[in-house]
């Protein structure tokens, strides 16, 4: 079986990647820069060159493959949604052209909404495109990222995060490497097939607040949480170099799911993974302040 992941460096394809290792499989990454992948991983695994919004060169890349676990690749620009529609554009080709047996991809808890959402309508889209080519294919609706936490490293050193979320609702909460353990098992395993949506929503759902008395206890740095108005995060986001278009859509994801929002799948034996955020900020974040 030829399986490809996309995104191998990034914080679940890693783990995609060491794991199908690890199950005997020598994995095709594909890889922007593959001269940044560990040398390690390249000697287990056949590596090409391309571009995820380079349509052709994902078809090409993935031409005698079984298997694909997608991400549509982050992006800096002006223009996220249309970069996001890109990227569609390519796995969409890569899918239908070479029929792949199965697709993972990697989307988030919001895509449901469909719009209105910010930059999480761009994985709508991509949802939404991969279902209308009619092959098996798995939607991951994952929590929020652990990892989002290291994007906060000044301020959570300062003592105080921003948010734009009330400080007292909950959400869904996930380890990266729980995705990709996730994603591993829907890849290797052939006892499934057609549409499937599965939430990945962690050990259990976390205020803001709650969060930061966890990453308090474990890092041993005071830090609280402090609810800002949405103007004044754009006002800091922008002063960081982000682009305008791109402040919109990270302000969307917040302000889109903030105000009634339900997630349409429920936590549930299948939806819940096990790595605590306690956990995870003692072992990664801990080691970086």
């Amino acid at each position: 079986m030829q399986i490809a992941v996309t995104t191998p460096n990034g914080n679940v394809g890693r783990h995609v990647v060491a794991m199908l290792i690890r199950a005997g499989v020598r994995p095709l990454v594909l890889a922007r820069h593959p001269d940044r992948l560990p040398p390690s991983v390249r000697a287990e695994a056949d590596v090409a060159a391309v571009d995820l919004y380079d349509a052709d060169g994902v078809v090409a890349a993935t031409r005698g493959v079984d298997a694909l676990y997608w991400v549509d690749p982050t992006t800096d620009s002006e223009d996220p949604l249309g970069d996001y529609a890109r990227a569609t554009t390519a796995v969409v080709r890569a899918v239908t052209e070479n029929q792949l047996r199965r697709t993972v991809f990697q989307s988030s808890v919001g895509a449901e909404r469909r719009h209105g959402a910010g930059e999480i309508d761009g994985l709508a889209a991509t949802e939404v495109a991969l279902d209308a080519t009619g092959t098996t294919v798995a939607h991951l609706r994952c929590g929020f990222f652990f990892t989002n936490l290291l994007l906060q490293l000044d301020a959570i050193r300062g003592g105080r995060i921003p948010i734009i979320l009330p400080v007292d609702q909950p959400m869904a909460w996930v380890a990266p490497r729980d995705i990709a353990e996730v994603a591993v098992t829907r890849l290797l395993s052939p006892a499934w097939s057609g549409r499937v949506v599965q939430a990945v929503h962690g050990p259990t759902d976390l205020t803001w607040a709650q969060a930061a008395e966890i990453v308090s206890a474990a890092t041993g740095q005071p830090c609280t949480v402090e609810r800002i108005p949405d103007e004044t995060m754009r006002e800091n986001l922008r002063a960081s170099g982000m682009t305008a278009g791109l402040t919109d859509a990270v302000i969307g994801m917040s302000s889109g799911l903030r105000d009634d929002f339900v997630p349409e799948q429920p936590r549930t034996i299948r939806t819940t993974t096990p790595t605590t955020l306690a956990a995870w900020a003692y072992d990664v974040l801990r080691t970086q302040l």
